[in-house]
């Protein structure tokens, strides 16, 4: 998948990126189907002698109804290929687990209601697609306990079918993507923000294909359907009927697959081995103002705010439910407390972690600006994230000679989610004015706060350079997004006019490339060299 997504990223360019935006294009699909799907209903004839000339009387409009009709059936198809490719990268990135479950659970139903739409759909052709449709469901109903093939005859008997029975098919074909919105609905539910729209690339380019399709490729009935005769040879669409010639070979074996596979995809959140949830936020009512900053940037909604318990405060207090919390940190980014100039008090901020304190942070950050310190070259600090590419030792040294003494590594037994890099004594260079790089992580590069790199610059070191996921890529959603909002200074908390844009810069990558990391840290050394030191942060800190 993520050699996929590469591909694609230099096809599209990550923004325009179609596996990155499969969910949205879902959507933009299902807004075809309905747009196209009201008109052509508008049109239809719901009798027995009307359904399928009302039909053909809709084809015959090449480019009216009949496109429509055409639209309808190809963004039908593509709804449920890419819901399909969302369900299978969202499982191979592991996404369904812990505060992703509800999401999870809510979202596998959604596909067989879009099928069963389709099938249906089909069925109102009344032609000899649609008749071998509905013999070959209900008989593969009839093999549940309880239905019996009496079922079937009441749909091949020509005295059963009536014009109440295509008005009940129009219901159902109504009533099924009403359910599927519902479903939609509750899919989104825990989600702040939902991207329920592709980019305008996407959108403009996949309407323009099915219209494509659409005139190159037109929807056609087969003959009228007549039940006193069973079609020899009919064309199928394998999207959204494919399952039948494997439920007409193998009917029992069909629902064993069904069955299992659906209850499989159900219990994903719960199956064994799973890693440990991480800790959920945690608000300290001492040092929250409640400014809704951390509501406004959760990616989950897991924060609302409640009155301040203290009845001498004014004011709201932010409440993380502990349920729906993924422990990203990009609360903690968005908190204006968490600023690591403060003196004569101990740094402290709104709300934090509870496994990665910010101020356990901003110790590893001091040590690492103290290493920076020594180097009489350029200075780097790079401030990432655990999901996106990273400088290992062996990529470092691919960018730049490390100058931070062997003292400058972490020996505390410090979590990976932060990770300093540092050379070895013996690897001391010979050149003292050889380039230095120093990279910490955090689970999210958002939940590094603006500041830090104001910090960092008046600590000594000459460039910060930001790393992140790629847009859409995101494993919290928006944390790619709040970053760049805030160096763009669109977003609060963000960061400060004083700031030197020039010593700032943003670098997002996948994990597998760190090549490009390794580019982007050579070029902003190149960029930095020959510009003065800028004003040191002498005062002193009380930690």
């Amino acid at each position: 998948m993520r050699a996929a997504e590469r591909a694609l990223d230099a096809l599209f360019g990550p923004a325009a990126n179609p596996l990155r935006q499969l969910g949205a294009l879902a959507f933009w699909m299902l807004w075809w189907v309905v747009v196209s799907g009201f008109w052509i209903y508008a049109l239809y004839d719901t009798s027995v002698r009307g359904a399928y000339e009302s039909v053909q009387a809709i084809s015959a409009q090449r480019f009216g109804a009949g496109l429509m009709r055409s639209v309808h059936r190809y963004a039908a198809d593509a709804l449920v290929v890419l819901a399909v490719l969302h369900l299978l990268r969202e499982a191979l990135l592991g996404r369904f687990r812990h505060f992703r479950w509800f999401s999870w659970v809510s979202g596998v139903p959604l596909l067989p209601l879009a099928v069963a739409s389709g099938m249906v759909g089909y069925w109102m052709v009344w032609d000899a697609r649609a008749q071998v449709v509905g013999v070959a469901l209900f008989e593969w109903f009839a093999q549940i306990p309880g239905f019996g093939l009496a079922l079937v005859r009441n749909f091949i008997d020509p005295q059963a079918i009536t014009d109440r029975f295509f008005s009940l098919l129009s219901f159902t074909h109504v009533g099924l993507p009403l359910l599927l919105l519902l479903g939609a609905w509750a899919h989104l539910l825990r989600l702040a923000r939902p991207r329920t729209q592709p980019s305008r690339a996407l959108a403009l380019g996949s309407s323009a294909m099915l219209l494509v399709l659409s005139l190159l490729w037109p929807a056609r009935s087969l003959p009228p359907a007549d039940l006193a005769r069973w079609p020899e040879q009919i064309d199928l669409d394998w999207i959204m009927l494919g399952v039948l010639p494997l439920a007409d070979a193998a009917p029992w074996l069909s629902w064993l697959a069904l069955v299992l596979g659906f209850a499989l995809l159900f219990a994903l959140p719960w199956w064994p081995g799973a890693p440990p949830a991480r800790p959920a936020a945690v608000v300290d009512p001492a040092h929250c103002n409640g400014c809704r900053l951390c509501e406004a940037d959760c990616p989950y909604g897991a924060i609302t705010m409640v009155p301040h318990p203290n009845p001498r405060a004014t004011g709201q207090l932010a409440r993380v439910h502990t349920d729906q919390c993924a422990g990203c940190g990009v609360c903690v980014g968005a908190c204006p407390s968490a600023t690591p100039f403060r003196r004569g008090a101990p740094f402290a901020t709104g709300i934090d972690l509870p496994q990665l304190p910010l101020a356990a942070l901003r110790g590893r950050l001091d040590a690492a600006l103290d290493a920076l310190e020594r180097s009489p070259g350029t200075r780097v600090l790079v401030l990432g994230c655990d999901h996106a590419a990273r400088l290992d030792d062996r990529a470092a040294a691919a960018a730049v000679m490390l100058t931070a003494p062997c003292a400058a590594k972490p020996d505390d037994g410090a979590a990976p989610a932060t990770v300093m890099l540092a050379a070895p004594c013996a690897a001391e260079p010979h050149d003292r004015a050889a380039p230095a790089t120093v990279m910490l992580t955090a689970p999210c590069a958002a939940l590094w706060p603006p500041v830090f790199v104001e910090y960092a610059l008046r600590r000594g070191a000459d460039g910060v350079l930001l790393g992140g996921c790629p847009p859409g890529d995101c494993p919290w959603r928006l944390g790619s997004r709040w970053v760049e909002q805030r160096l763009a200074g669109q977003r609060l908390p963000q960061l400060r006019t004083q700031v030197p844009r020039e010593r700032v810069r943003l670098h997002q990558a996948l994990t597998e490339d760190k090549t490009a990391l390794v580019e982007a840290v050579q070029a902003f050394h190149r960029a930095l060299a020959g510009r003065p030191r800028l004003p040191g942060d002498t005062a002193p800190r009380n930690d």
